[in-house]
């Protein structure tokens, strides 16, 4: 069993919520209230990560971060070290990974707030975002909850695209699921495993708990939300 490389997965998708949050609320709110012109092609770049091969996706992302690139460059000149096959470059990767699993459900939470709320708290004065902040999300927290475990639970089991973007580094950016590939070609089929069913066990907690959350929204007085 590999721990470092389960902590530095716990890690990646600890770091991965905390980095999205932000984004996501704000992206979920333009796509739940927004009227704007191209946020049809908006909504279908968003989305666009769930239907890429990983590979495709590590590939771009990669050329991206690389030394020559305006992103690179800016990285090392800022930090003295390189974007690519760092923690750093993982969770640049994660992030824009799980976009659409933090903003989907959050973004249906948010349009399923009712529209009364949000014209009372409009005719006290509350602007755009005291209206998002202290209405929206306080009423549609159950999508924001659910965006942050999917986002977390995706990057524990992700494999192609940390594999392209941070490669096998020990103790740097192997993660578990590199772990258990590592331990697969090494024949050593009882370490991998034992590897499997703790990341087994963490996505079914997981997902248990998201269930047993939607199973509450639908019973609780708050909108529901769907994914």
């Amino acid at each position: 069993m590999d721990w470092g490389a389960l902590r530095l997965s716990l890690a990646l998708g600890a770091c991965t919520v905390t980095v999205l949050a932000p984004v996501a609320i704000l992206l979920a709110a333009g796509m739940a209230y927004g009227r704007f012109r191209g946020k049809a092609a908006l909504e279908a770049l968003l989305m666009t990560p769930l239907v890429l091969p990983p590979t495709v996706l590590g590939f771009y992302l990669l050329v991206a971060m690389g030394p020559g690139s305006p992103l690179g460059r800016a990285w090392t000149a800022l930090t003295g070290q390189g974007l690519a096959f760092s923690f750093s470059g993982l969770l640049l990767a994660s992030a824009i990974l799980n976009l659409p699993f933090f903003v989907q459900p959050l973004a249906t939470a948010l349009a399923g707030v009712e529209a009364g709320y949000l014209e009372a708290a409009a005719t006290l004065g509350a602007g755009p975002v005291s209206r998002l902040f202290r209405v929206a999300l306080p009423l549609a927290w159950r999508g924001l909850a659910a965006g942050a475990v999917l986002s977390f639970a995706h990057t524990l089991g992700e494999f192609g695209v940390v594999l392209m973007v941070g490669g096998d580094l020990p103790g740097r950016t192997r993660t578990a699921s590199i772990a258990v590939f590592d331990q697969v070609q090494a024949l050593d089929l009882q370490a991998a495993g034992r590897t499997s069913l703790v990341l087994l066990a963490l996505a079914f907690l997981l997902l248990l708990g998201l269930s047993l959350l939607k199973r509450a929204g639908q019973r609780g007085p708050e909108a529901p939300w769907s994914f």
